[in-house]
């Protein structure tokens, strides 16, 4: 029954491979529930704090979770369950159970590609993420990402800005929005994928979870891509898991002496593949996954998308995809430097955020991102954020040359 996978999945003092252990020894839970002192104390590796919380045959918490994951329409799959990867499946420490919000897509027989780094990313390192996920997802593959601030942000709006599918994959439970700021992005998520997270509703993003979180991003990819790393990154323990996996590791190169590309620069070194785009790293599936992934030229980036992605895509979205973000424009005009006054525009201001806005305001021209971040006097990360929701919108538009104009 449901509520013993979730009271196993729920013991304290116990961690992911203790209780997979558990599971191993007994089967099914139903029969770890049942199980006395003495057949607990076989199992290797349960210390007596472990041995105690089996000891608790109290069901009214579990029974509690799943309640709330009816209430809140969040589904549940077990590791016995067919729809559970196989990928994941095989790592030394598999949750028991993943809670989940959206479509589970078939990951094991899709490429999907882990996009990592740093949550206090450098424009570059922001702009190139959001360019990557584009370029993965419109060659056929998902990304699969930890949906924090920076660099796993971007990467999943790129790749949804493409049509493409996401994974996001969360330190808490999947009702539970953190960062706040990327709420409408969890909520493309679930349109556009799904969310997934081995804790249970309503339990907090506690910094400890997302260490324990990244062994998850890796074990649901064939390879995992790590954009803007610093030394001590929490994305060099997403790569770490990744090596113990036997999964590919990727890498966007950085300037020698940028602390911020420390240790992206240092996989690089140790023989990780080097990525300039997104063919990089999908063009090492085009022969071990037929029929999934297809080229894109290497100059497509998203500030062009709307324009060329008619012309290299090579099958058509889905239909579950094809909506999201409305009809785009037939082309993009690159040479008027004045935009035409948007009569719309004070129906649409109350709806943005007050960031937005100030964007927004200033765009009675094309302007250079830099100008914007000048005149605004946000932060490089802040701008380059809203201006990706502001594209998701169909507010904006990026053209050539890092520049921007209103639809």
């Amino acid at each position: 029954m449901l509520v013993h996978w979730i009271w196993l999945s729920t013991r304290e003092h116990m961690n992911a491979l203790q209780k997979y252990r558990a599971l191993q020894a007994f089967s099914d839970p139903e029969d770890a529930y049942n199980a006395e002192e003495a057949a607990y104390r076989q199992v290797e590796g349960l210390p007596e704090k472990a041995v105690k919380s089996l000891l608790d045959k109290d069901l009214s918490k579990a029974q509690k979770i799943l309640r709330q994951c009816v209430n809140k329409h969040i589904s549940i799959c077990t590791i016995h369950d067919a729809l559970y990867p196989h990928r994941l499946k095989q790592i030394f420490d598999p949750p028991l159970v993943l809670y989940y919000k959206g479509y589970f897509p078939e990951m094991d027989s899709e490429v999907t590609i882990g996009t990592v780094g740093t949550r206090k990313a450098s424009l570059y390192g922001l702009n190139t993420a959001h360019r990557l996920g584009y370029q993965i997802a419109a060659c056929g593959g998902i990304v699969v990402s930890g949906v924090a601030k920076g660099i796993d942000a971007m990467a999943m709006k790129g790749a949804l800005l493409a049509g493409g599918t996401v994974v996001g994959v969360l330190g808490g439970g999947v009702d539970v929005v953190y960062p706040r700021e990327n709420r409408s992005l969890f909520e493309a998520a679930v349109q556009n994928g799904c969310l997934i997270s081995e804790y249970p509703p309503g339990e907090p993003a506690h910094g400890w979870h997302f260490p324990i979180r990244n062994r998850i991003i890796s074990g649901l990819s064939a390879g995992v891509l790590v954009v803007e790393a610093p030394e001590g990154s929490g994305s060099l323990i997403t790569a770490r898991d990744a090596l113990k996996q036997d999964r590919d590791i990727f890498c966007v190169p950085g300037k020698v002496d940028d602390p911020g590309f420390a240790g992206s620069n240092a996989l690089l070194h140790e023989g990780a593949t080097l990525v300039r785009d997104g063919w990089d790293v999908m063009g090492q599936y085009e022969f071990r996954y037929p029929g999934k992934v297809h080229p894109m030229h290497s100059a497509i980036t998203p500030e062009c998308a709307e324009e060329e992605m008619p012309k290299v895509a090579q099958k058509p979205a889905s239909p579950r995809n094809a909506g999201v973000f409305g009809k785009k424009s037939e082309k993009i005009t690159v040479d008027n430097k004045t935009q035409p006054p948007y009569s719309d525009i004070e129906e649409i201001l109350p709806k943005l955020s007050e960031n937005q806005r100030s964007i927004v305001k200033l765009l009675t021209r094309e302007k250079l991102v830099d100008e914007i971040i000048a005149e605004t006097g946000l932060s490089a990360a802040t701008v380059s954020t809203e201006l990706t929701m502001l594209q998701l919108q169909g507010i904006i538009t990026m053209l050539p040359g890092n520049r921007v104009a209103r639809k």
